[in-house]
């Protein structure tokens, strides 16, 4: 490498790295990558939670309107239903780092085939490559064929 080259950062891969097909499917760099998407991910959603928190104790006061605590209440209710939904997220982001450090990121848990660039970069946290997700979703829905 020359004096010019892109310098690595202490990630594992140059800065404004994006992966792309013409490299090592999940080498040293993709990995690194996906697993930092992960941690970044992981890290605004367990922000989020922690703020909705400080949120519902200071604003759990009862309200003497009856209506404006109905409203509060519901409010209330959409935030958790959301967090439990990110709690759920956050364990799957644990489970496809977990498949980072075991090397089995990236491969459809089905047929062993890539998942593919394009589908982690939309999701991150898939398992299934994008035929064996259409048959599971044929079967789920009642059409398998």
């Amino acid at each position: 490498m020359t004096k010019t080259a892109v310098k690595s950062t202490e990630r594992g891969y140059p800065e404004g790295y994006k992966p792309t097909d013409d490299e090592e499917y999940m080498g040293p760099q993709q990995s690194a990558f996906f697993r930092d998407m992960l941690l970044t991910w992981r890290d605004e959603l367990l922000k989020e939670s922690q703020e909705t928190m400080r949120e519902l104790k200071n604003n759990s006061a009862i309200e003497s309107d009856l209506n404006d605590q109905a409203s509060l209440e519901y409010e209330q209710t959409l935030e958790l239903r959301t967090r439990d939904r990110e709690r759920k997220l956050i364990n799957k982001i644990d489970e496809a780092l977990e498949r980072i450090e075991e090397g089995e990121f990236g491969y459809c848990e089905e047929t062993g085939d890539p998942i593919g660039l394009g589908r982690l970069m939309a999701r991150p946290i898939a398992t299934l490559c994008i035929e064996a997700k259409r048959r599971q979703e044929k079967k789920e829905s009642g059409y398998a064929g």
